[in-house]
């Protein structure tokens, strides 16, 4: 069916609401925003659904969501696993109370407890709370970092983590055999008096934060120093403010100052332009106030609190930002560090990391004689092997990190956590004044203990259909002339993670990469560089992920630039 058939479809049919079609009416004559939201289903991937706000089948919308949540149903139905139930959480964004109520009252038409949130709540919790409650699988309504006309709705299984092989696809199969008019609802008071929801909220967060807490390994110091140390946090108009606001104050910090135009939640985003942690321009108002206060760190976590945005204030009297990276191998070498010290690093212990992360990790892992295990991109990976740890009684998970600025120290949840990273971060930083030094001095310690490790991001945005088959367009370009050389770097291996190889350059011996068929391609190189591509998964976007290793902070700026100008003209 074209895209104008199903627009046709969407004014005409009864299953969809006076609402949607009125929208929709305001529409005709602008055929290139009906192709848009027509021109495709909004696609249930492997972590979920992710769009525009709107009317219209490529949109977030009761519909898609409806559609999303009854495949879920049936899924778990035929799994016989209904009789325990939904975790379902929410975030600011647009529509994303009205989402996570419809989806409860799908999975409750379906026979299917749903245990709700009382209002927004971070991701991490989702993950902490449905395995708390033994539920079946659990739901996030949120588009994380997207800019703020997005919402999504993520998936997780009874582990903790979100869905992946085979059950991702399994789920897909089912979302996509369900058709709008075959979606169950009844009312909430309906699901209330048959006790199929139910409204969860403090006395989950209170389990939250003491389990939070047990993590902590200098509490002491933490005192002495808290009386001191000033901390600048943004929730960026976000979750983050529930645990964030709290915990810290519970901890000890006692000169916590908020940025007061982003403490409440505001979908809207009034005063950012994107609310994304990795954005310098996310830390305009959080950086005016530290200027005001002289503060030690200043923090921001996106929308849904997974990711942490971190600046800290170096000896020179600078505010230094660090990438998520570099506050990822920071929180490592801390809690590494201290474990040995304490002697409560296992001696299997793992750390884990993704493909597109620093290659410091590996340098970390050796010098504490951990295991390093690598995943694809996305932190559910990461949950997946702390499972298959638990499961084969093998290795145990010591810290784990992605270069999106998230990590999980601890497993009382699956996904990344800004939350245990907020708290994780101020503890290093009061440990480390204990001792005299700043946080960024004990960056540039790190540098200097395993290499001065350099990466960087591009990214391409191509949007509509046109833009979908221009990123297929490259990607192909690339699999099919893969460069022997790029910049002054040779290509020693090339990955290419879709078709399941590893092409030895110099011997043309093929292997296996040993991870789950993905759309990645991974250029290994001498020198300790390396290039990684892949589309984004959430956004209409080419990622290009580059990595070099240098003598000093110049030299591994100079390399780094060097290979992405290689690269990037070669993508052109």
């Amino acid at each position: 069916m074209g895209y104008l058939e199903e627009y046709n479809k969407w004014l005409t049919d009864p299953t969809f609401d006076e609402d949607t079609k009125k929208e929709l009416e305001a529409l005709k004559g602008n055929d290139a925003e009906i192709e848009d939201r027509f021109y495709r289903s909004l696609e249930f991937g492997t972590g979920g659904l992710r769009g525009v706000v709107g009317a219209g089948s490529n949109r977030m919308n009761y519909y898609t969501v409806g559609k999303a949540t009854q495949g879920l149903a049936n899924y778990i139905i035929k799994n016989g696993t209904q009789a325990k139930g939904v975790a379902i959480a929410f975030d600011c964004r647009r529509m994303s109370t009205e989402f996570s109520e419809r989806t409860a009252l799908i999975l409750a038409a379906n026979g299917i407890k749903a245990y709700l949130f009382d209002g927004l709540r971070p991701t991490p919790e989702l993950s902490f709370a449905l395995r708390h409650f033994g539920c079946t699988a659990g739901v996030v309504v949120t588009a994380s970092h997207n800019p703020p006309e997005y919402n999504g709705y993520k998936v997780y299984w009874d582990d903790g983590a979100q869905i992946t092989a085979p059950r991702d696809k399994e789920i897909i199969d089912e979302v996509n055999a369900v058709d709008f008019s075959e979606i169950k609802l009844i009312s909430r008071e309906e699901a209330e008096a048959k006790g199929l929801l139910q409204v969860i909220g403090k006395e989950v967060d209170d389990l939250y934060i003491a389990e939070l807490k047990k993590l902590t390994l200098n509490p002491e110091i933490v005192k002495e120093e808290g009386k001191k140390m000033k901390i600048v946090y943004t929730p960026l108009c976000g979750t983050g403010i529930v645990t964030v606001g709290r915990i810290l104050p519970e901890l000890g910090y006692e000169n916590l100052y908020i940025v007061e135009e982003q403490k409440g939640p505001d979908g809207n985003f009034p005063t950012l332009e994107y609310p994304n942690p990795e954005d310098p321009k996310a830390f305009t108002l959080a950086l005016k106030l530290a200027e005001e206060k002289d503060a030690d760190l200043v923090l921001a976590t996106d929308p849904d609190a997974d990711r942490l945005g971190v600046y800290a204030k170096g000896s020179d009297g600078k505010y230094h930002s660090f990438t998520g990276n570099m506050s990822g191998m920071l929180i490592c070498e801390y809690l590494l560090d201290q474990r040995k010290k304490k002697g409560i690093l296992h001696a299997d212990g793992v750390l884990v990391k993704t493909i597109v992360s620093t290659n410091m990790a590996d340098k970390v892992a050796a010098a504490y004689n951990l295991e390093l295990r690598e995943c694809l991109t996305g932190f559910k990976y990461i949950g997946e092997q702390i499972k298959f740890m638990e499961q084969s009684g093998k290795g145990h998970y010591e810290f784990g990190f992605e270069e999106s600025y998230g990590c999980l120290v601890g497993t009382h949840a699956r996904d990344k956590d800004a939350p245990v990273a907020v708290m994780m971060l101020c503890e290093a930083a009061a440990y480390y004044m204990h001792q005299g030094i700043t946080l960024w001095d004990q960056m540039l310690n790190i540098y200097e203990k395993y290499g001065y490790f350099k990466e960087s991001l591009r990214t391409l945005t191509f949007k509509g259909s046109e833009g979908a088959a221009k990123i297929k367009s490259m990607m192909d370009n690339i699999r099919n002339n893969p460069p022997k050389k790029l910049g002054n770097n040779t290509v020693i291996e090339f990955r290419d993670y879709d078709k399941n190889t590893v092409l030895d350059i110099a011997t043309g011996k093929v292997t296996e990469t040993g991870l789950p068929k993905s759309n990645v391609l991974y250029f290994n190189m001498d020198d300790d560089a390396w290039i990684c591509v892949r589309p984004s998964g959430t956004e209409p976007k080419i990622k290009f992920y580059i990595g070099v290793k240098g003598n000093s902070f110049e030299d591994a700026e100079k390399k780094n630039e060097v290979l992405t100008n290689a690269f990037m003209e070669l993508a052109k």
